[in-house]
C-alpha cells in the first residue's frame, strides 16, 4: 500500500533527546587529556547529533509519497482527509530544517576547531539545533496525524475495477465472494464504520478488482456528510464501472421504492457506466422489475457469469471511449 512505508513521525522533543543522548554516548569511555582530544571530542559530538537529526528529518520526507506521481484516486482522498497543500508545506518545513541543521553544524565545526574552549561553542551549536527542531514541532505533529489517517486508506490497486453499490443486505458481499472465489480482503476506511470489501479475479490474463464500500454507496446522499460526498467523488478517478444491486424480494429490510431512489441518486452522482442487477431470484418473494439489466442469485449462482461478461465488456468499452476522447483532443500549438 502507498502509505504503509510511512513510519511514526517523532516529536521535536523525541528527536532532540535521541540526538543528544546518542552524541553523549559516542564519547563515553574515551580519554580526553589534551586540547586536541577535546577539540575532536566536541566536534564528534556535534556531528553525531547533527547527522542523527538530518537523517531522521530526511527520512520523514522521503517516506511520504510524491504527490505529483500519486494516483488521482489517492490524491483526492489525501486532499479530502488531510489536505495535500498542507502536507507539502509541512514536508517542506522538515526538509528545510534538515538542510539548515547540516549547514549550521558545518559552520560550528569550524568554530570549534578555532576555539580554545570548544565546550561552550558545542553547547551553543546544540542550542541552535534544538531551536530549529522545536520550530517545526507543529509540522511534525501534523505529519504524524496525517500518517495515522492515510494508513487507514484501503489498498485499491490501479487496475480495472467494479464498484458495487446498493443498500445493505442485498447480497453485495456474497457477490464479491462468489466471483473472487475466496474471502475478500476487508480493509479499514477512514470515512466509514465498516471496512471496504476488496476482491480480485482473473479473466483472460487480466486482473480485475471488485470493491464494495459500505457506509458510502449504501444510503441516500442526504444522510452523508461533506467528507463522505467528496470521498464518493474520488471513486470517479478509478478505472471503474458501477454495479448497482437491488433486492426485489425486500428481504434486505428496504422497500423497492427506497432502493430505486438510491439507484436514481447513484445515476445522478456517478459519471461512470452503470449496470443494474436484481439479486435473490431464488426467493419466492422475488419479482421482476423493469429497470433491471440482469436477474441473479448469489445463492444458486444463476446469472452471475452473464453479469461478469457484461461488466468486463463495459470496462473495455469505457477504455475505448476514453482513448477515443484523448485522440480527439487537438494538440496545443
Amino acid at each position: 500500500m502507498i502509505f504503509e512505508k510511512i513510519h511514526t513521525v517523532p516529536t521535536s522533543e523525541e528527536l532532540i533527546n535521541k540526538a543528544f543522548k546518542r552524541s553523549a554516548r559516542a564519547m563515553s569511555g574515551k580519554t580526553i587529556d589534551s586540547r586536541e582530544s577535546r577539540l575532536r571530542a566536541n566536534e564528534s559530538m556535534l556531528l553525531t547529533a547533527a547527522n542523527i537529526l538530518t537523517d531522521n528529518l530526511a527520512n520523514i520526507v522521503r517516506r511520504f509519497p510524491s504527490f505529483e506521481h500519486l494516483p488521482r484516486f489517492y490524491y483526492e482522498l489525501t486532499d479530502i482527509l488531510v489536505g495535500v497543500e498542507k502536507l507539502k508545506m509541512s514536508l517542506a518545513s522538515v526538509d528545510w530544517a534538515s538542510r539548515k541543521i547540516h549547514e549550521i553544524s558545518r559552520n560550528y565545526v569550524g568554530k570549534i576547531r578555532n576555539s580554545d574552549l570548544p565546550e561552550p561553542v558545542r553547547k551553543e551549536a546544540f542550542g541552535r539545533l534544538a531551536s530549529i527542531i522545536k520550530s517545526i514541532n507543529k509540522d511534525l505533529l501534523f505529519l504524524n496525524e496525517a500518517r495515522n489517517i492515510l494508513r487507514k486508506l484501503p489498498d485499491v490497486q490501479d487496475e480495472p475495477t467494479i464498484v458495487i453499490a446498493g443498500y445493505p443486505n442485498v447480497g453485495k458481499s456474497s457477490f464479491v465472494s462468489k466471483i473472487t472465489g475466496a474471502s475478500p480482503e476487508i480493509a479499514p476506511y477512514p470515512f466509514t464504520t465498516k471496512g471496504v470489501t476488496i476482491g480480485h479475479f482473473m479473466r483472460d490474463g487480466v486482473r480485475y478488482q471488485v470493491m464494495d464500500t459500505p457506509g458510502l454507496l449504501d444510503r441516500p446522499m442526504s444522510e452523508r456528510n461533506d467528507i463522505e460526498r467528496q470521498a464518493i467523488t474520488a471513486i470517479h478517478y478509478l478505472d471503474a464501472v458501477v454495479m448497482f444491486m437491488i433486492d426485489p424480494s425486500e428481504s434486505c429490510g428496504y422497500e423497492i421504492g427506497a432502493q430505486e431512489h438510491l439507484l436514481a441518486e447513484i445515476r445522478e452522482n456517478f459519471k461512470l457506466p452503470l449496470l443494474v442487477v436484481a439479486n435473490k431470484s431464488d426467493r419466492s418473494e422475488f419479482k421482476k422489475l423493469n429497470d433491471v439489466d440482469f436477474n441473479i442469485s448469489t445463492v444458486t449462482g444463476e446469472g452471475i457469469e452473464d453479469v461478469m461478461d457484461r461488466l468486463i465488456q463495459m470496462i473495455k468499452e469505457k477504455r475505448l471511449s476514453s482513448s477515443s476522447e484523448e485522440t480527439d483532443i487537438e494538440p496545443a500549438i
